[in-house]
This record gives C-alpha cells, structure tokens and sequence, in this order.
C-alpha cells in the first residue's frame, strides 16, 4: 500500500512565519541580516547572524528607545522606522558591522513603506546594504512633512476633528523634533 500523495509544509510555514526558500537564499549569502519586522504600533530590527544551533542576534533596536532620544512622537510611522533604521546603523558600525543585506519576512513589499524607511536610515548610517533607490521612501516623508501639511490643512478644514487627531503630538514641532532626534541618535 502506498502512502499519501500530498505533501504537507513544515510549521512555521503553515503558520505563516517562516518563507524556507527566501531563508535558504539568506544562508547561502553567508552574509548578516537587518531582520525587521513591525507592528501595527512598533518596529523591532535586528542585525542576525546565522548559527547552526539557531540564530543569533548581534545588534538591536526598536522604536520603543526613541523616548530616550528625545522623541515624544507616535512610534508606529513613517519617521519613526527611519530613526530606529538610524539607530541600528549606528550600534552595527561600532560593532564592526559594515555589510549585510536586508530580511522583510514575509512582509509585503510596498514602495516607500516603514521597512524600507529602516532599510534608508540603516543606509544613511553607514551600513552598505544592496537596495534599489526607487523603493526608498523621499526626505519630505522622512522629515513628517506630509503629516505637517495634513495636521494644516485639518486645522484649517474642522478644529475639533484636528483637536481629536493630534490630541498627543503637535505636528507643528514634528520636523525640529526629527531633526533633534536624529542628530542625539548619531551623537550616540
């Protein structure tokens, strides 16, 4: 008698966790990863390198210790993913860390997203990373000048909508607190 015709995935593949064909490509790179992954309110990136016994993490950072640097912002946008991108880059450099290539899981690959606003402030760094620019998110989205120009316009538009909006934040200070932030993040 003969077995089952069908084969069934591994575990973590059925649970969506784990893509083996894009991990395999990974490990025949020999090269470290920048791991990042995201929530609907953080970012946690990780430079790992591959170990047989299981992965090891070198290098971490989340957008959790931004409010050590100064930033009292939302921690699940745009600018957010760039300084924590900043940040990893940052902590790999003094580890001698000056290569490695990028691992977005299985994340949809979306032009101009968070992950590759991490891939850019990895990259503004110091990091080499292999990348093709187009997906990089522009400078204005990375400074919150999108977020300055809505919080304006809403203003303008319906006061008690923006009241509700940006009860926590001022979006007005929102690019010289980047710019404070960025600059405490590259100090060290």
């Amino acid at each position: 008698m003969k077995g089952p015709r069908y084969r069934i995935p591994f575990k973590r593949r059925l649970k969506r966790k784990t893509d083996y064909r894009k991990r395999l490509r990974f490990l025949y790179s020999k090269r470290m990863r920048l791991v990042v992954r995201k929530s609907l309110k953080h970012m946690r990136v990780q430079i790992v390198e591959f170990n047989a016994k299981g992965d090891k993490t070198i290098v971490s950072a989340s957008s959790q210790e931004l409010s050590k640097f100064g930033w009292l912002g939302p921690t699940d946008n745009t600018i957010a993913a760039y300084l924590v991108g900043l940040l990893i880059g940052k902590r790999a450099l003094k580890k001698r860390i000056d290569s490695v290539i990028l691992d977005a899981g299985l994340h949809k690959n979306v032009k101009g997203s968070r992950i590759y606003a991490t891939l850019k402030g990895s990259l503004d760094a110091g990091l080499s990373i292999p990348h093709s620019p187009d997906i990089l998110p522009s400078e204005e989205r990375i400074a919150g000048k999108h977020i300055m120009e809505y919080a304006e316009k809403l203003k303008k538009e319906d006061e008690k909508l923006y009241k509700k909006q940006f009860s926590v934040s001022q979006p007005e200070k929102l690019m010289e607190m980047f710019e404070k932030v960025k600059s405490n993040v590259m100090k060290g």
